[in-house]
Parts: C-alpha cells; structure tokens; sequence
C-alpha cells in the first residue's frame, strides 16, 4: 500500500500545507455544526495553520490590552467624583461594552484557532455571534450619542440643552435596547448566526440567498453602520467648523488688543481648531477602518459580487475588534483629566506628558462660545 494513500500522511500533508484536491476548509468541522455551514465554504482548500496561529495569537493579544484599557478607563472615571459627568457616563458605557465584547469573544477564538475550526458547539456559536452583534452595536451607538453631545455643546454653545445624568442614562438604556433588538432578530427566524469562512468565529448569515435573510443585512447595515456613520462625520464637520470660527474671532480679538495672542505661549503653538481637526479625523478613521471591511464583506455575499475567501473573513474579525483596543486610547487617554488621574493612581503606565488641552476630547463639554477657559468634565 502506498504511503501517498496512507490516512496518517494525508494529515501531515493538511498540517505542512500541502493540500490534496478532495480537502476542505470543512473538513474539520464537528458534525453537529454541519448543517449551519454554508455550501459555498466547501470549494476552498483549508487555510495554512500559520493563519490560524497568527489570528490566535493577535486576538489573544488583543484582548488582554482592551480588558486592560477599558477597565482602567471604567475604574478610573467610576471612581474619580469628578469624572462622574453626564457626558463620561457615556465613555464609560462605550468602555464597557468592549470590555465585554473582548471577555466574551477573544478566549473563545483563540481556543478555535489552535483547533482550527470551531468546537465549542451550535449553541456556543450562536452566542459568540450575538456577542458580537450585542457589543458591536452598543459601542457604534455610544460612540455616535457621544459625537452628538459634543455637537450639542460645542456648535450649539449657551443655547444647548445640557445633558443630565437621567437624559445620560436614558440614552444608554436606548442604545441597549436597540442593540438587544438587533441581537435577537436571528434566533426569530431573520437570518441567523453561523461560521465564518475561516471556521473559527461564527456571525450574521450572508450567504443565504433568500431575501428575508438578505433584508436583515440591509436593514442592519442602513441603522448600525451608515446612520452612525454619517451621524458622526456631520458632528464632527461642523464642530470643527465652529472651532474654527472661534478662533478666528480670537485671532482678531488679540489684535484688537495689540497682543500676540489671548492664549498662553504653550497654547499658541498649536490652535484648538488644528487639534480637533486631527481627533476628528482620526475618530471618523479608525471607524471606518474598523466596521468597513465586514460590511464590504457582508454586501460582497448577498449581492454575490465577488469570491469571499476564507482568508478575507479573517481580517473582519481582526479589524473589528481591533476597535475595543483603540477606543480606551481615542475616548479615555485623550481626556485631560482621566490622564491626570491615571498618573496618580497608575505613575507606571503613563506614557504621555501632560498639557494645557483647551478642549477635553472625551467629555465634550467646551463652550467656544463663551470666554475662554480650559474645558471642564
């Protein structure tokens, strides 16, 4: 008998990377999970185990920096009285929810990816993916309710309508609600949660063909990922645009008066509108680098407009969680204050100088209409 038939040898071949013509990506795959893999997963030979290793090993990585971060910044701004806002409610809330999308979902990958495939199970696999759509959907909208109290405070200025702590904690039950309902739509027969291409995570089916499945995805995509979306590019615009205009009749204030400046030298050096332009930017950015790659992929499968590869699910999975890592830095690090406190409580961790910011990026509460004064949270 030759060794080329030899089931032993067709294993190492399948570890070392030489796959024969009859191997799948499936073929791993525990029976009980058969009938929730799409047909369209069995035309592609398995990935590399390097693959898997690395998504492992990053998600792993991943995860112990977000549990990390987010719990610092939820000790620190639950803690600190005077970091108890309205406004950091919602930072803390937008904490939160990746603090528990890593709990729930970076050890069940990382256990899936030294297997290769999925093998915790159908029920395990439709709890990962409503985590995902849980938490995922609840950090989008906080992160939108927070782009829209800072429009309200900044554009709107003396006329705004100041956020309460029972408006704060109205919004978040809203926001949780929402997710809760998007969550739950799968297991009621809107489409449903299955494995991903790479067999190792499981999320929304968009494969099916029918068009109740394929409404869920649309319908998803138009509240969960273009609404927010253009919510917080319309935020931002015009509270930079405000910025701006603010100082501009700064600039010219201070030659009224005959001064340099109506700042101090270490605040003349980089104007406010410079610096939340660059927060702006960088916000719109990392979000759109973050949920952009699963929506591409998620069109690409209900409008069949091209081959999604096992390979490409990878990196939905990657990006999107990448999120819950940045987020502390973008929400939490970049709050004056909060890095105050953290120099206190946590001298070792902290990695950046502190500075005279004249605009508190995370509580959003400076009034450019008003004289000017460092923000307060």
């Amino acid at each position: 008998m030759s060794v080329m038939g030899d089931s032993k040898f067709i294993a190492w071949a399948a570890q070392r990377g030489g796959y024969g013509p009859n191997l799948t990506v499936v073929d791993k795959v525990p029976s009980d999970m058969l009938h929730l893999v799409d047909a369209h997963w069995y035309q592609f030979a398995p990935m590399n185990p390097l693959w898997h290793g690395i998504l492992g090993f990053v998600i792993g990585i991943l995860g112990v920096i977000s549990v990390i971060g987010n719990g610092m910044v939820i000790y620190i701004f639950s803690s600190t009285k005077t970091l108890r806002t309205p406004s950091n409610l919602l930072v803390v809330n937008l904490a939160f929810s990746d603090f528990l999308m890593m709990i729930a979902m970076s050890p069940a990958m990382v256990i899936n990816c030294y297997y290769e495939t999925w093998v915790l199970g159908p029920l395990m696999c439709e709890l990962y993916g409503m985590a995902g759509s849980l938490f995922g959907c609840g950090s989008i909208w906080t992160m939108t309710f927070i782009a829209l109290d800072r429009y309200n405070v900044i554009v709107k200025g003396l006329s705004a309508q100041p956020l309460t702590k029972k408006t704060a904690m109205l919004r978040i039950l809203l926001i949780w609600m929402m997710a809760t309902g998007w969550t739950i739509a799968p297991l009621f027969g809107w489409n449903r949660y299955v494995p991903e291409g790479n067999m190792t995570a499981c999320g929304t089916d968009y494969l099916t063909k029918n068009w109740l499945s394929r409404s869920y995805i649309l319908v998803y995509a138009m509240f969960v990922y273009f609404t927010p979306l253009c919510t917080i590019i319309y935020s931002y615009w015009f509270i930079v645009q405000a910025v701006a205009a603010h100082e501009k009749s700064m600039r010219e204030q201070a030659k009224k008066m005959n001064v340099a400046s109506l700042r101090t030298s270490e605040a003349a050096q980089t104007s406010a509108e410079c610096k939340l332009a660059k927060i702006a930017l960088m916000t719109i950015a990392l979000w759109f680098f973050a949920w952009t790659p699963y929506l591409v992929t998620n069109f690409t499968g209900i409008f069949e407009g091209g081959k999604i590869s096992p390979l490409a699910t990878i990196w939905c999975s990657l990006f999107a969680k990448a999120n819950a890592v940045y987020n502390p830095i973008v929400y939490g690090i970049s709050h004056p204050k909060y890095r105050q406190v953290l120099l206190k409580k946590f001298p070792s961790l902290m990695c950046a100088t502190e500075s005279d910011d004249s605009i508190s990026t995370a509580s959003a509460v400076t009034n450019v209409t008003t004289d000017e004064k460092p923000a307060t949270a």
